[in-house]
This record gives structure tokens, C-alpha cells and sequence, in this order.
């Protein structure tokens, strides 16, 4: 059986585990390290949006490990002249060993699914951002020292919100969330995490209320890629939502996360942003890893 992580639901909690298990192990690069330990495998890589961390991070990782990325826009491929998805997924599993993809539609990452004869990850669709997910949980069990946090996310109900909606399930930690009215998180995604079990999702209408006492507070930006029509709207919906000192001061010592890019001023203030509880960077340093971890985990513990 083929494994992909299309979203978190794809995995179980011991397998989870053991991804933030290899993921402390690729940062800490110890002596038993698991560098280069997948020579000779390949990964297509398929960018229909541009990208920084979640490029760079992919292919740094996937040449920590000895394998050799082959990097895809659409514009390089058949399908940006209409070749079908599934003949050109049937072609790439006969070349590399997975094929993670970075796309518009969540639906193209379903359908490579059914045809690839190897691993699909999904690098970001309009309804999962699993990667992004895995790195934040990651990073607040290292500054926490466990899973057993609080995060609040104020915002956009988007991707990166219905991966960490799911990761809370999985993970056991407490979520909270408030979001515009008209915004809120897909309905069937927080019914698909509370059938998984753990923690209670918390949805609230005032943000105040979703940060109070939060080990974490989260952002994202209010006008994701594919939203750029409904820019004005946006704003004027998510005014109320904006993470700033004063919702910060709603719970003490709480982190500021962002899955980044920024806009300052609009979701975040450029002071929460620059300030010591501002770990941005430590969510954007263990893409790096986890992502490390997931295709070790994919290659050679999934057989």
C-alpha cells in the first residue's frame, strides 16, 4: 500500500508521534543521524503557486537526505497545455519516488492520489496545509515540552487553519478559534476531527475570549493567494481580528505564530511580530525538519 499525507487524517497518532520523534532527530543532527539515508530516491516537486519557505525547505531537506528534488512549475509541464492529471501522474511515479505538490485546487491533489504508484504530499491546497501544521506542532512541543498546549488561532477559517483544527485531534492539544462570521473553518473539517477524538474544539466569536490564557495565539494572513477579488471585503470583515497588543495582553505569556508570509499592519502588528514572543522563525527553521522527517518517514519506515 501507498501512503500519501494529502491532509492529517492520513496518519495516526503513533505515527504522528514518531514524525516529531525523526523531526527532533534531523535538527539535532546527532551522531546517529539520519541524513542521507535515501540515496538515490527522487522527489517531484509541483509548484502551481509560488513559494519560499515551503520550496526551499523541501528541497534542502529532500538533499539532506541524499535524495535529489526535481523541481516543477506548471509552466514547465504538459499541464499547463491540458494533458490530464492522471497521465501525467502515471508518468511521474514511473520516474521519481513521490511527488509533492503545491496547488490551487485540493481536488488535483485527490486525483494524483488515485493514480500515483507512489507517495503524494500535499505542500498546500486550499483546504490542508499539512506540512505547515506538522512544523507548528513541532515547534510548540519544543518550547511547551509537550503536547499538552493551548493555541488560539484568530483569523481566516482557511487551510492552515482546518490543518491544525485536524493536528489538535491527532496530537491531543487544546484549540480555539475565532474567526469573522461568514469565515469560520469548513463545517465537515471539524466534524472530521471530532470523530478522530482528543481535545475539544473551542470556537468562539470574540477573539478575546479565544486567547485568554492560550499558550499560543496564531495568525494568517486575511487575503490568502486565490482571494485577491475579495481584498477589500476582507479587510473591512477581519478588521476586529487583528492580533495586537492588546489581544496579546489577553493571555501573558503567550507565543505569537504565523505561518508567514506577513502583512503588517493588516493581520499583525509589526510590534507582536518583532517581539521576544514572536517565534516566526523557529515555525519557519522546522519546515526544514519535519519535512526532513516526512519523506524519511514516507521512504523507509512505510513498507
Amino acid at each position: 500500500m501507498v501512503k500519501h499525507l494529502l491532509d492529517l487524517t492520513e496518519l495516526n497518532k503513533e505515527e504522528a508521534l514518531r514524525i516529531l520523534e525523526l523531526s527532533k532527530e534531523f535538527k539535532e543532527r546527532k551522531e546517529n543521524s539520519l541524513l542521507r539515508t535515501c540515496e538515490g530516491m527522487k522527489a517531484a516537486l509541483i509548484f502551481e503557486k509560488p513559494s519560499t519557505r515551503t520550496r526551499v525547505s523541501l528541497e534542502v531537506a529532500i538533499s539532506l537526505l541524499g535524495a535529489h528534488p526535481v523541481v516543477l512549475s506548471s509552466n514547465d509541464m504538459q499541464l499547463s497545455r491540458g494533458e490530464d492529471i492522471k497521465d501525467t501522474t502515471r508518468v511521474l511515479s514511473r520516474y521519481v519516488d513521490a511527488i509533492c505538490a503545491r496547488v490551487y485546487e485540493h481536488q488535483t491533489l485527490s486525483e494524483m492520489s488515485v493514480y500515483a504508484s507512489v507517495p503524494v504530499v500535499n505542500a498546500l491546497s486550499d483546504k490542508h496545509h499539512p506540512l505547515q501544521a506538522i512544523a507548528d506542532v513541532f515547534t510548540l512541543y519544543e518550547k511547551t515540552g509537550g503536547l499538552d498546549f493551548t493555541l488560539a488561532y484568530v483569523g481566516d477559517g482557511n487551510n492552515v487553519c482546518h490543518s491544525l483544527i485536524i493536528a489538535s485531534s491527532i496530537f491531543g492539544f487544546n484549540i480555539r478559534i475565532s474567526t469573522p462570521p461568514g469565515y469560520e473553518p469548513d463545517f465537515n473539517v471539524v466534524k472530521q476531527a471530532e470523530m478522530i477524538g482528543g481535545k475539544k474544539i473551542s470556537i468562539f466569536e470574540d477573539p478575546k475570549e479565544a486567547v485568554k490564557n492560550a499558550d499560543a495565539i496564531y495568525t494568517d494572513t486575511w487575503v490568502s493567494m486565490g482571494f485577491d477579488m475579495e481584498e477589500k471585503e476582507r479587510k473591512k470583515a477581519f478588521k476586529g481580528w487583528q492580533v495586537n497588543q492588546e489581544l496579546m495582553a489577553e493571555s501573558e505569556d503567550a507565543y505569537f505564530m504565523h505561518c508567514l508570509p506577513a502583512h503588517k499592519g493588516e493581520e499583525v502588528t509589526e510590534d507582536v511580530f518583532e517581539s521576544e514572543r514572536s517565534i516566526v522563525f523557529d515555525q519557519a527553521e522546522n519546515r526544514l525538519h519535519t519535512a526532513a522527517a516526512v519523506f524519511f518517514y514516507l521512504w523507509k519506515e512505510v513498507r
